[in-house]
This record gives C-alpha cells, structure tokens and sequence, in this order.
C-alpha cells in the first residue's frame, strides 16, 4: 500500500538544521526560580547568558532524602563564594540528574531547591574537566508529625510548557465522587448537570485513560465519567495543542486521566466507602513489586439514585405569528451503578528493556420510570400520556501490551504497541400509551417496545522511535494502524394500524443492522531543535489515510451502503521564547499552530430511531464525514514568588463541523440529527493563577472568555422535502472557577470549589448558564494512614434548571430540565502496606484520540 512508506516521507521532510550549541534549550526555567515542568529526559544546562565561558562541567544528582527517588525538575544554581548573582543553572531531568557546562574553573556555591523541600547549598570547585558532586539529598520542608514525615506535595494546578495538570489526588472535595466530580475542577473544562465535557467551549474533546483510548468511552463520555472513581484519579491532564506524534485530534484538545500506579516495593493497596444522597461507592487497590516484576490492581463499585422533571412548550411559526402548538410535562427517576476493574504487569528481563501487559473492564447499568403528559394542539388536538421503562447497560473491555527499547543514550528510545477494545451495549424502552393526561382508570391505546445491540471493536498497532541528534535536537517518528468494526442492530416492535390487539409486533420499516468500518493508517514525524539558548521550534506533520465502508442489512433505497476514502496531511508548529529576565524569572512565551481531523464515531452515525418521546425523535446520520480544524495558540506563563500565571490567547475555525440539526417533519414531529454542515470560528482568552498567600492556604483560579460565531447553510431534508432555512448564530461566552484549601493543624484540612458557565450560544438555539460548588472537610487519621472525608455539593438548591431554546424557521421550542444535584457524602479511605521506592522505567502507550466522540446518556437521548 503506498501509505506504507508515509513515515519515510515524513522523516525526510522533517529533517532540519541542528544548531551546535553549548546552551540550553529554550523553555528551561531560570536559576532559582520554581519550574513549569520540562519534557522527560531533558537534563540542567546553562541558561544564563551572562556566565563565565570554559571548558569545565559540574553533574549530579538529586534525590529525595526520605524516599530516595529522583526530584524531578529540582532547580540547580552556581552562585560565586560571595554574592548572589547567578553565575550558571538548570533544572534536573526526570531522573534528578543535572549538568552545567561550559564553565570557567574556580570555587563557587551550588544551590539546590524545589518546592516542598529544604533548599541545600554546598561548596564546589569545578575543574576544566569533569566535576562530579555524585547524589544530592534533599530533605522536607514540612514538620514531622507523629513520627512519620511527610514529604513536600506538588501544587493541586501545575502548569507545564505544553499542557495544564490537575493534581485530583491533592483535592480533597474529590473523595467518594466520581471522574465528573474531577473534570469538574480541571481549569479549562466545563462538565454541565447532565456530565457532558467540554474544553475551551467546544464538545469535540478526546478522552484518554493513562495516555491510551479505552472501550468505557466508546459510547458516552458522560456515562463513563460515572464509572470511574474520583479515588482512583491521580491527575488529569489537559493539552489544548497536541503535536503530530498524538493521533488527528479535533478542535478541542486531549483530556488524559492518569490513574493512580504505585510503584513502591513490596505489597502496598488502599480502601475506600463512601456513602452519599446520590450515589455510593466503594473501590479497592492492591500492588506488588519485588525486583523486576511488578503487579497492579484496581476494582471498585458503585451506585447512584437521580430523580428529573422537564417540561416543554413548542410554538410554530405561522404567517400569522406564532401558535403554540405542543405542551409536555413529564416526571420520573433513574437507578444505575456498575463495576470498574484494571489489572497491570510490567517487567523487566534485562537494563534498557520492559515489557507490560495490561487489562481494564467496565459495566454500567442504569434503568428508569418516565411518565409523560402529551397535550398536542396542532395541527390536531390530542392529548396522551406514555409511560416509558428505559434500561441501558453495557459493558467493555481493554488488552493492551507494550515492548520498549531504551538505549544508553538519554532520549533515544524505540517502542512496540498493540491494544483491542471491546464495547457492547444496549438500549431498549417499552412504553404503554393512554388517552388523556393520566393512566389510572384508563385502558391502554397503543403499545411500543425496542431495543439497539451496538458494538465496537477496535484493534490498534503502532510503533514510535525517538533519536536525539544533540542535546537540543530531537527527532520522533512512528507508523499506526487503527481497525474498527461497529455495528448497530435495532429491532422496534408497534401496535399493528387499526387492530384491537395492541400486543406490539415487529416493525420491519423501523428495524435494521448497520455495519459500520474505519481503518485508519498513519505516519508522523516531528522534529525538536534549539535555534538559541532563548528560542526554540517544534514543527511536524501527520499523513493520515482513513477507509470507510457501511451498510445496512436491509434496505431498498439507494443509498444503502457508505463508502469513504481520503488522505489528509495535518501540520503543526510551535515556538518558545524565554527571555530570562532577571527582573521577571520563570517566563515563557509559547506560540502553536495545529491541523486536526475529527471523525464521527458511533453515536453521531448509528441511525437507530429513539422514538420512545413520539413526538421528539432522534438518530445519526451514518454518511457524516470527519471535520478539520485549525487551532492558534499563544501562550505566556510566569513564575513569582511561588505563584504561577498563566495566560492564553486563542483561536478555532472549523470547515464541515459536525453540528445538532432539527427539523419538524409533515406530521408534526420534531427530528433532532447531525449533519456536515457547520462553519464555526472561536476567539478567545483564558486565564489562570496559582498563589498561596500563608503556606498552609491554597488558591487558584480560572478564567475563559470566548466569542464564537456559528454558521450554517440553507439544508434540504429528501424524506418529505423537509427544506431549513440558512442559520447563523453568535456571541460571547464565558466560564470561571475558584478552587481554594487550607490545612490546619492535627491532619484537618478545609477545601472550597465554585463554577461559573454563562449561557451556550448554539447554531439553532441558547441553553441556559449553571453553576457548581462543593465544601468538603477531611481528617487524616490513624498515623497518615486514613482519611474521613465529608463534602457537600450544591447544598443550597436542590435542581438546576438547565433550560434551554430551539428557534428555527419552523418552530421555537422552549424546555426546562431540572436535574437534581444536591449531595452530601462522607468518605472514608485507608492504605496499607510497604512504602519502599523503585524508580520508573520510560514506557510508552497508545494513544487514539482521532475521533468525535458522542454527548450525553448514548445515541437518541434527549
């Protein structure tokens, strides 16, 4: 196949000038100042202009003294004998080695520090040759408390050169709750009351699991949010410009949730109950590592209650003004819970060599009662109730192993990937209908049941290989192969038309199979240099070639069956300036350009009917091609006196977006669908901050202000000759959050989080803008050992009402949806076991993050 020869291309188009220096390469935190974090294996090197010139080189490294692993990104500073002026610094690799070079013999001060830890100074002589320190021990800063020492702790919000990191297992609101409790928190995203994620505005965002794609998404983010326990989180990561070595994400970004690895030797696990209003939970861990050999294992459980109400009032446009055409009122509740389990292997037979194997699963179950009041005024006058039994559940799975070649030489490394995931799952409703607005004393007058099997199967292979040319120059190239086979079977059984029996019998016009395949081959490189000790570039590309075939196993009209085959070419660039200001330290500008393609999955093509709201029925569009959008970035952050700021100036445009269309058909019935249809553009600004004003209080902040302008052109429906007039909406959105703790004495600590989303400006309509906050209050217990957690969420009203507007040139549709949030829990979590350290291998995973996932409860859900 011709695409087999992409990653040569590739190589050979990206091969750019190396500059020999003896500097550093931009984006290296000044001396003395506190890091926004360096890419793994980057060793200390000088940054200061202004130092002496030699031939003599100073190494090292840095080790925390209680636990003996590596202080990765520790500040190193060569200050003179007297004086305090910087003579030459860097930071420490993600080992906790450093090298100065390029330096002029004599005696000088060498001073070492991190947040959290004891700053060290010791006196050195460097020679013109090599001068080795050999291991630097940095002590805690914090007091001993009951004999057990308790090492510094990384920031909650850290911000790194290319990406935000959300520390959740510092977060003490976290305890007892849920992944959506986390995301919640991150700066840049936004979850709204019914669990869909959003980042920087924009739904079209790729989740990851520990840097790899996983089945427990493949059918909704939301419910997947559910499953996963807020315990088990140890950071989330939000990178808004991803480089061509990361699969064609779209518009928004990656979200990657790292889950908690110990990697200390020995048999070491915790234990966690939460109990709650909402939900309940309870999760497990137990690891083993002895030697080369090293196991780790998750399972946890939950449950949870959700009562709603919503109502709807629909007014067609007429030419004598608007009538008001359809009323709903409608109340019920959902019960669910499930199961979610990992188990990991990592070994290595020989240095330079690992191999892992890992297997994750997940079950999800919900069920619901949904009673409904239809009151139709048009274009007949009728008036109905459904009562409606829901069940959903599904169940996944993920087979991942990974062979990784590490070389001697620092940053060289070559690695082997294969991963299959499995998801299945099943919607099914069975609705008895009655005349007028209740159920009692009536006979029923109509009777519908269904139910869609869709599965997804995804196969993936990659290998990536990284070789440094220098110091400062990097090259990493790879190939990937991306198998998947969905499918959707949808049966729908109805009363038979003008029968006495309304027993529901099948309706072979509304039932199909839809198979559905994507193959996707890829190559990349990217190509890393220094162009000066205060610039640096990035740039590369992706080809990606993408194979699509569908059909439906029943179908009489022509267009029966899909087929898609196109190749794009998707660039990146990105340059970083620091300017090492002495008078401003930590600085660093950072400008980005990204191409991204995102493709539809299944819940936008699955082109089952949801029919069980008769008169508001929804399906995808399995004909839906992928969008490609093109992302700005200029980003500045700075460090000062242990503050961080972080400012971010930003732009989207997007051809052929995916967009939400609805339409009434000529019985009156409100369709909702997707199409390619969408020209959409983003400008915006976002802003955050980090500060601690008493070193036992925490406070930070975000702010994203955003205009959006949302166009669309005039679209033809064939079945009926449904026509929509052009639409174009716009506006200036906005979203802002505070996360803020402090500790007190004998292990109590207090936390605070609120959230602020104004209303979303969508292409045919607004929803209405929410809030969130959550208190919670934790006490460590039993010699570090335990923590007992209380949080209250949103505990001053119990719904939102998260209302929303359709406006179209057919009709305008007003619904409020009350969605209950008030929660109290307490959580309690206790860990055993050894707590001996080993350091961590370099390994690789896969990452898919090359399509538009789905929003909400599955396919078809209001």
């Amino acid at each position: 196949m011709k695409n087999a020869t992409l990653p040569l291309l590739l190589t050979s188009l990206l091969t750019a000038p190396v500059f020999a220096q003896t500097g550093p390469p931009a984006g290296a935190p000044a001396a003395g100042q506190r890091p926004a974090g360096a890419p793994a294996g980057a060793a200390a090197k000088p940054i200061l202009p202004s130092a002496p010139k030699g031939t003599g080189r100073l190494e090292g490294t840095v080790l925390d003294a209680t636990t003996k692993k590596p202080v990765e990104f520790a500040t190193v500073t060569l200050l003179p004998l007297s004086g305090n002026t910087p003579v030459d610094g860097g930071v420490c690799d993600e080992r906790g080695r450093f090298a100065l070079r390029g330096l002029a013999a004599g005696e000088f001060r060498l001073q070492i520090s991190f947040v959290g830890y004891a700053t060290q100074t010791r006196n050195v002589t460097v020679n013109s040759g090599l001068t080795t320190v050999g291991t630097v021990q940095l002590a805690s800063s914090a007091q001993n408390l009951a004999g057990v020492t308790v090492t510094g702790e990384r920031d909650v919000i850290e911000t790194k050169p290319d990406r935000i990191v959300y520390n959740a297992e510092k977060d003490l609101t976290n305890s007892g709750g849920t992944a959506a409790d986390v995301l919640r928190k991150v700066p840049l995203v936004n979850v709204d009351p019914d669990g869909n994620v959003e980042l920087r505005g924009t739904s079209n965002v790729r989740v990851l699991i520990n840097n790899k794609p996983s089945g427990i998404v493949a059918s909704s983010v939301a419910d997947a949010m559910k499953q996963i326990p807020a315990d088990q989180i140890k950071s989330v990561e939000v990178i808004t410009t991803p480089s061509a070595k990361y699969d064609a994400e779209g518009t928004g970004g990656i979200i990657n949730i790292i889950l908690k690895k110990n990697s200390l030797e020995g048999v070491n696990g915790s234990v966690g109950l939460a109990a709650g209003t909402r939900s309940s939970n309870g999760n497990g861990t137990l690891n083993y590592r002895k030697g080369k050999v090293g196991l780790s294992s998750s399972v946890s459980g939950f449950g949870f209650y959700s009562p709603n109400r919503n109502d709807l009032v629909r007014y067609l446009k007429t030419p004598g003004g608007e009538r008001e055409s359809l009323r709903q009122e409608g109340d019920g509740n959902t019960l669910g819970g499930g199961g979610f389990g990992r188990f990991g292997l990592d070994y290595d037979p020989a240095q330079y060599h690992n191999l892992t194997l890992g297997l994750q699963g997940s079950m999800f179950r919900n069920s619901g009662n949904y009673d409904q009041f239809n009151n139709v005024l048009l274009p007949a006058a009728t008036s109905f109730t459904r009562d409606t039994d829901r069940r959903f559940r599904t169940q996944s799975y993920d087979l991942s192993g990974a062979y990784t070649r590490t070389f001697e030489q620092k940053r060289r490394e070559w690695s082997v990937l294969a991963q299959h995931t499995r998801n299945r799952n099943v919607q099914a409703y069975y609705l008895d209908q009655f005349a007028g607005r209740s159920e009692e004393n009536q006979a029923k007058t109509y009777r519908e049941e269904s139910d869609n099997l869709a599965r997804n199967l995804e196969t993936t292979l990659q290998t990536d290989y990284a070789h440094p040319f220098s110091e400062t120059a990097l090259l990493e190239t790879g190939a990937k192969a991306i198998l998947r086979r969905v499918s959707s079977d949808y049966d729908v059984f109805t009363s038979p038309f003008g029968s006495s029996n309304i027993d529901p019998v099948y309706d072979a016009s509304r039932s199909n199979l839809f198979d559905y395949n994507q193959d996707v081959l890829s190559g990349y490189g990217t190509y890393g240099f220094s162009a000066s000790k205060k610039v640096s570039f990035k740039l590369g590309a992706r080809v990606e070639n993408t194979r699509i075939s569908g059909s439906f196993q029943q179908q009489e009209q022509d267009n029966s069956s899909v087929s898609q085959n196109y190749t794009n070419l998707l660039p990146n660039l990105s340059m970083s300036f620091q300017p090492n200001n002495p008078k401003k330290p930590g600085q660093t500008l950072r400008l980005a350009y990204s191409r991204r393609i995102q493709r539809p999955q299944i819940f936008f093509l699955n082109p089952f009917v949801n029919a069980s709201d008769s008169l508001n029925i929804s399906y995808g569009e399995p004909e839906l091609r992928p969008e490609l959008t093109d992302s700005y970035e200029l980003n500045y952050t700075t460090f000062v006196k242990g503050s961080v700021l972080n400012m971010s100036a930003y732009a989207r445009r997007t051809g052929n977006a995916i967009e939400s269309v609805r339409f009434i058909d000529r019985n009156g019935v409100n369709n909702q669908t997707f199409r390619n249809i969408g020209r959409n553009a983003t400008f915006g600004v976002s802003l955050f901050t980090s500060v601690k004003p008493v070193p036992k209080w925490d406070v930070s902040g975000n702010v994203n202000v955003y205009y959006v302008s949302l166009e669309s052109p005039a679209l033809t429906f064939e079945e009926g000759s449904i026509t929509t007039s052009a639409y174009s909406n716009s506006g200036v959105m906005y979203n802002l959050n505070l996360n803020s703790s402090y500790k007190f004495e004998k292990g109590l600590s207090v936390q605070f989080f609120g959230g602020l989303n104004s209303p979303r400006i969508q292409l045919q309509g607004s929803q209405r803008a929410w809030t969130f906050y959550s208190l919670g209050l934790r006490k460590t217990m039993l010699k570090e050992k335990a923590d007992l957690t209380l949080n209250a969420d949103n505990f001053l009203q119990a719904t939102r009402n998260l209302s929303s507007t359709l406006d179209t040139d057919q009709f305008r549709q007003v619904s409020n949806n009350y969605i209950y949030l008030r929660g109290v829990r307490l959580a309690f979590n206790y860990r055993f076991g050894k707590t001996t350290t080993q350091p961590q291998k370099r390994r690789r995973s896969i990452q898919n993050d090359d399509t538009k996932q789905g929003e909400g409860n599955g396919q078809g859900q209001q």
